[in-house]
C-alpha cells in the first residue's frame, strides 16, 4: 500500500490465516463509508471552505493526540488549544507542527499513530516517518494541498467514499448549517443527530437557563412535566426535519428508572427548583433515559447510549480550557441492574432499537453480551474511544460473538472529530474483522461463504440497517 501502511497490516501472521482475511478483506476494502454517528462540524459541508493549516486541521482539535503530549508535560497552550480566559496561545502553525513531529514517537503502538500514518501518506502523499528532520517537509506537502478545490470538505467527502454521515447538534442548536447543506442543493447526505444533554443533565453548566431557552424555541412550558416533555417532542421532529434518524445520550451511569407518572412530575418540580440532592440528579437522569426510550418508540429515532465516562475528570483543566480536552476517564459501568428499567418498559419492542456502547469492557461478556442476546430492542455499539483501537476491537468481537452473534451489533461508526481520519478508522475496523473472521474459517466453525457475506455486513450493511439510514 505505501512505506507507512503495510498492505497486511493487522491481518495475521500465520500463512493460511492471512490468505483467507486477504480474500474477504478485499471485497470490503471499497465498499463505500457509512459513518452514523460522530462530532465532525456541519459548518465545513455547509461552507466547503479551505482547511487551515496542518496544525489547526490534524493536532489542535484532536483530543487523543493533546492528552498524550500533554501526560508528558507539553502544554496545550504550546499546542494551539484555546484557553477559555483569552490568555495567548501559540497560533504559528508550522511551530505546532515542528513540536508534535519532535514527539510523535510517544505515540508508537497507539492507534492514533495508525490513524495519522494512513492521513499522511493515504490523503496526502507522505510516504517518510515523520520526524524532526521530516517536519518541515511534511508540513510543507500537506499545506500545499490543502489549498487546493481537491481538498475542500465536499471533495473529500466524495475522495472517501462517505455514502452518509451524521454529525451530532444539542438540542439548542438551531441547526442553521444543516439547513444551508440542503440550500447548496449539495448531494452528500450529512444529517444530525439529537443531543439532549445540557437540557437533562442537571449537573450540565447552564442546565436551568438551558430549559428555559428550550421553552423559548418550542413555546412550550419547560416549567412543568408536561410542556417539559412535549419540547422534547417538539425539538426531535424538528431534528428529524434535518434527516436526523437517531438520539445520542453521554450520561455517567447506564442507570434508568420508570417512576410513575405523579413521581416522576414531582421529581421534575424538585430538579426545576433547582435541587442539589445528588440522588435526585441521579434519578432524574435515569428517569429521563426512560422517558427518551419511549420517545423514540413514538417517533423511530434510534437512541444512543454512551455511559461511563467521568467526564472533565480535571477541575483545573475545565476551568482553563472547558470540555473535551482529555480528561474524560472511563469508570466501573453497570448494566444489568442499571438497564432494567428501561428494558422493563419498552426492551420487548421489536421496532425500537437502543444501541448501548460501554467503556467498561469486563461489561461486554458478563453483562452486554447476554442482554442484546435476549431484548429485541437492544442492540451493542461497537468498541469505543480509548477501545477504538485494533485490540479493543478484537476483544469486542472475542467477548461478544459467543452470547449476542454478530446481528445483534450494529457494524462500526468512527465516533470522530477529526474528519482525516474517518477512512482510517473504518479501513482499520474492516481489517480486525476480516482477521476475525478468517480465524473463524481457519477453525472451520465458520463456512468461507459466511464470512464474505459476514464482511460486507460489518463493513456496511449493520450501520446502515440499525441506523435506519
Amino acid at each position: 500500500m505505501s512505506a507507512l501502511i503495510d498492505s497486511d497490516l493487522l491481518f495475521p501472521p500465520e500463512p493460511g490465516i492471512r490468505s483467507i482475511a486477504r480474500g474477504l478483506y478485499a471485497t470490503v476494502k471499497h465498499l463505500p463509508i457509512v459513518s452514523p454517528h460522530g462530532h465532525t462540524d456541519p459548518r465545513w459541508y455547509a461552507l466547503n471552505e479551505p482547511f487551515p493549516d496542518p496544525a489547526q486541521l490534524l493536532i489542535v482539535p484532536d483530543h487523543y493526540i493533546f492528552r498524550m503530549l500533554f501526560s508528558q508535560g507539553i502544554s496545550l497552550e504550546s499546542l494551539g488549544v484555546t484557553r477559555l480566559d483569552g490568555a495567548p496561545v501559540e497560533i504559528d502553525g508550522r511551530k505546532i507542527w515542528r513540536l508534535f513531529a519532535e514527539n510523535f514517537y510517544l505515540f508508537r503502538g497507539t492507534p492514533t499513530r495508525l490513524w495519522m500514518d494512513y492521513v499522511l501518506s493515504h490523503l496526502f502523499g507522505v510516504e517518510e516517518p515523520l520526524t524532526a528532520t521530516t517536519a518541515d517537509a511534511t508540513y510543507d506537502a500537506i499545506a500545499e494541498k490543502l489549498a487546493t478545490e481537491e481538498y475542500r470538505p465536499r471533495a473529500l467527502f466524495e475522495r472517501f467514499n462517505i455514502e452518509a454521515i451524521a454529525t451530532t447538534e444539542g438540542a439548542l442548536d438551531d441547526l442553521r448549517w444543516h439547513q444551508v447543506i440542503r440550500d447548496s442543493g449539495w448531494t452528500g447526505r450529512v444529517v444530525t443527530a439529537y443531543r439532549p444533554d445540557s437540557v437533562i443533565d442537571p449537573d450540565f453548566e447552564g442546565f436551568s437557563d438551558n430549559v428555559d431557552r428550550l421553552a423559548d424555541l418550542t413555546g412550550t412550558d419547560t416549567g412543568a412535566w408536561k410542556g417539559y416533555l412535549d419540547a422534547h417532542r417538539t425539538r426531535r421532529a424538528f431534528f428529524k426535519t434535518y434527516g436526523a434518524t437517531s438520539s445520542d445520550h453521554g450520561h455517567p451511569s447506564a442507570e434508568t428508572a420508570n417512576l410513575s407518572d405523579a413521581a416522576a412530575e414531582e421529581l421534575f418540580n424538585r430538579i426545576r427548583r433547582g435541587s442539589t440532592d445528588e440522588r435526585e440528579k441521579r434519578l432524574f437522569r435515569a428517569q429521563m433515559l426512560t422517558e427518551m426510550a419511549k420517545m423514540s418508540l413514538d417517533d423511530g429515532l434510534v437512541m444512543q447510549i454512551h455511559p461511563g465516562s467521568t467526564r472533565n475528570h480535571s477541575a483545573a483543566m475545565m476551568a482553563r480550557f472547558g470540555r473535551d480536552k482529555g480528561f474524560d476517564i472511563p469508570t466501573h459501568t453497570d448494566y444489568v441492574s442499571a438497564l432494567r428499567p428501561l428494558l422493563d418498559a419498552v426492551g420487548l419492542e421489536p421496532n425500537l432499537t437502543v444501541i448501548a456502547f460501554t467503556l467498561d469492557e469486563t461489561s461486554y461478556a458478563r453483562e452486554l453480551a447476554p442482554l442484546a442476546g435476549v431484548y429485541p430492542a437492544l442492540r451493542l455499539g461497537p468498541a469505543w474511544w480509548f477501545h477504538d483501537s485494533p485490540e479493543g476491537m478484537r476483544r469486542f468481537r472475542e467477548m461478544t460473538t459467543e452470547t449476542a452473534g454478530f446481528y445483534n451489533t450494529v457494524g462500526f461508526n468512527d465516533d470522530t472529530r477529526a474528519f482525516p481520519s474517518i477512512p482510517a478508522r473504518h479501513d482499520i475496523a474492516r481489517r480486525v474483522d476480516c482477521a476475525f473472521l478468517a480465524r473463524l474459517v481457519a477453525e472451520h466453525r465458520l463456512r468461507e461463504d459466511e464470512a464474505y457475506e459476514l464482511a460486507t455486513e460489518l463493513a456496511h450493511t449493520l450501520a446502515k440497517k440499525a441506523y435506519r439510514l
